[in-house]
């Protein structure tokens, strides 16, 4: 694994590069991003380009011998663009415009920007796309952050009406499927359809799930677009994109159809603390992340492009965009990096070189300080960098459990979450993390992944059922387990007319009769667990595996498969992985409270995030907090 920083060289003075450069290589850096925030000083005045600072900057940085990761800068489009064309920017939810001033001020839909970013993509595809230095172009940067994947423009409502007549060809299908005649919102043509904002109450949920669709593929293909420029340009050079933590406002797995690597920013800190997690999480894990957060992002992201993934942006210190930004453990950077590459990663990158004395992000560390002092993380970089060297190169194999991950469902979820603490990635999350208490390395997989070798597969839901995917389960011959909500709506986002769980009841013999959610603090009795937030009533001859107090059954086995009705607390979770592995033949290791295990090809890598020193149960060794182990695999 390889390691990086990101870098912006036309914010400091240019005598300075040459001794940065310096510096990265001897750090153990052989990877630097520039230039994805850098359009102003590209192209300060339309048309007239001024590359002679950017050209200096790469062959200082190869003079070092690094090799360059170049973004395309479409992530904050210059001021006389924006004055150019002012309907350029995206609409909010309240009609407002997303104004200049900070970034990712533009609509997806508005072709005229469009046009923009394929002619500043193919610039410096022309001028940069044969450099030996670069190594790797990153298209545009965090797509969606900052809520700017959801656009209400003009443009994005005439692109939507057309989407909506490629779809259903005919306005009265459209109808049919929504349920329009519910409240009289028949449409009698597509230009009569507007985006689902500004209703006097909640607009349709059809409406709302094709607005996200519709919204995902505008994403994909506006990257499509660069990545068809750039590899016309630069054949032998990967394209990444940069995703986010805990994100699902597109389909990843469209995105990264067009892409080599999947990367992804990782804030461990941050996440903690601007998520669900409880306080006493938040109290626990203040200065190492919760155990499963960066695990499951590299697992995520891994899976989107066929194992090819790294870490563009890896905290290094405090952030300056959560609530509360406290600093790292000592000895958590090398954790994090370590554990990266114990997950496949081709490289980490940390965010940021020298920490920035101006702007937004001035309280954000990096490596440097801004007096170009070393930041505590500059030894723990080399650290890591020593370990990486010793260890030698690492490959990943298949885990034994497959966890399918639907951005639909977490659209449909979101939607219509019928209960205030419904949240999708929670769920998955709660599932990921008991499969990681015992001890075992986990696959995320979309609805589509071939899921036959797998020894487990979880899916914690899935509203809407993809065609053919209750017969890809039929065949399996492992343990199966399937969560609330599963099969509960059609592609239209209707309930089915034999009622929930829809085509799943092709293998299960039970049907939801009703569904009701549970409000925070209030808890039902169960055996050996307590019902929370979400619980169905299912009729059925078969008997329940696990019930409430009452014996009502929550839980249903039949043959391998499993549908559990209620939001499983941890203690049925840690039950269903035992009863699961027991049955599949897969050895399960109790792990102490914060420490995390991955398995390499060659290696198993032990993790502690817990503020106490813990026993690693594989050699007995003590790992101290912040700290990690690697014993060779027999």
């Amino acid at each position: 694994m390889k390691l990086g920083c990101c870098y912006y060289p036309e914010h400091w003075p240019e005598d300075i590069w040459a001794d940065d450069a310096r510096r990265m290589a001897e750090m153990g850096l052989s990877l630097v991003r520039i230039g994805e925030f850098a359009w102003s000083r590209i192209e300060p005045q339309p048309g007239k380009f001024e590359w002679d600072w950017l050209d200096r900057a790469i062959e200082t940085l190869a003079d070092a011998g690094l090799k360059i990761i170049l973004g395309t800068p479409t992530a904050t489009p210059p001021k006389w663009l924006v004055d150019q064309m002012p309907d350029m920017v995206a609409i909010d939810e309240q009609g407002r415009a997303r104004g200049f001033g900070s970034r990712r001020h533009y609509c997806f839909s508005h072709m005229g920007y469009r046009a923009e970013s394929r002619r500043i993509t193919a610039a410096m595809a022309e001028r940069y796309g044969a450099h030996p230095a670069v190594t790797m172009w990153q298209t545009d940067n965090e797509y969606g952050c900052h809520d700017t994947v959801l656009s209400y423009s003009k443009a994005a409502a005439e692109r939507f009406r057309e989407w909506l007549a490629a779809r259903y060809c005919d306005v009265d299908a459209l109808n049919a499927a929504w349920g329009n005649v519910f409240w009289s919102m028949e449409y009698r043509t597509f230009a009569e359809v507007d985006p689902p904002h500004l209703t006097v109450t909640e607009a349709n949920p059809a409406h709302w799930l094709d607005y996200r669709r519709f919204a995902s593929d505008e994403v994909a293909s506006f990257n499509l677009e660069q990545t068809e420029i750039l590899r016309a340009a630069t054949p032998n050079r990967d394209i990444t994109h940069n995703f986010m933590g805990f994100f699902t406002e597109f389909d990843h797995y469209d995105i990264s159809q067009d892409l080599d690597v999947a990367t992804w920013d990782s804030y461990p800190l941050g996440f903690l603390e601007q998520f669900w997690f409880s306080e006493g999480e938040k109290r626990d894990f203040l200065r190492q992340g919760h155990p499963d957060i960066a695990a499951f992002h590299h697992d995520l992201y891994r899976g989107c492009t066929g194992g090819r993934w790294g870490v563009m942006e890896q905290q290094p210190g405090p952030v300056n965009w959560a609530r509360f930004n406290p600093a790292p453990l000592p000895g958590m950077v090398v954790l994090w990096t370590l554990e990266a590459m114990a997950h496949g990663a081709e490289f980490t990158s940390y965010f940021r070189w020298r920490q920035a004395p101006f702007a937004q992000e001035q309280m954000h560390a990096g490596l440097l300080r801004p007096d170009s002092e070393e930041a505590p993380a500059a030894d723990e970089v080399r650290e890591a960098a020593r370990v990486i060297a010793e260890i030698g190169p690492q490959e990943t194999t298949q885990a034994p459990v497959a966890l399918v991950f639907s951005y639909e469902a977490a659209w449909v979820c979101g939607i219509q979450p019928q209960g205030k603490s419904f949240r999708y990635l929670e769920l998955v999350y709660e599932h990921y993390s008991a499969l990681r208490r015992a001890g075992l390395d986990v696959d995320i997989v979309s609805p589509a992944a071939d899921l036959t070798d797998y020894q487990m597969v979880v899916i914690p839901t899935l509203p809407i059922v993809p065609d053919g995917f209750e017969e890809k389960l039929a065949v399996l011959e492992c343990p199966v387990l399937i969560g609330p909500r599963s099969g509960s709506k059609t592609g239209s986002f209707c309930i089915p007319g034999n009622l929930a769980p829809g085509t799943l009841q092709e293998l299960f013999a039970l049907k939801v009769t009703r569904t009701e959610s549970i409000r925070d603090g209030v808890s039902e009795p169960g055996q050996g667990f307590n019902i929370t937030r979400w619980r169905e009533d299912i009729a059925s001859d078969l008997e329940p595996e696990f019930a409430d107090a009452d014996g009502c059954g929550v839980v249903y086995k039949q043959g391998g498969r499993r549908y559990v009705s209620i939001w499983p607390d941890r203690a049925l979770l840690d039950q269903l992985v035992a009863r699961m592995a027991s049955e599949a033949g897969v050895a399960l290791t109790a792990l102490p409270e914060g420490l995390r295990t991955r398995r390499s090809a060659s290696h198993i890598f032990a993790f502690n995030y817990s503020s106490t020193p813990v026993v690693w149960p594989e050699t007995g060794e003590e790992i101290a907090p912040a700290g990690y182990a690697i014993a060779r695999r027999a």
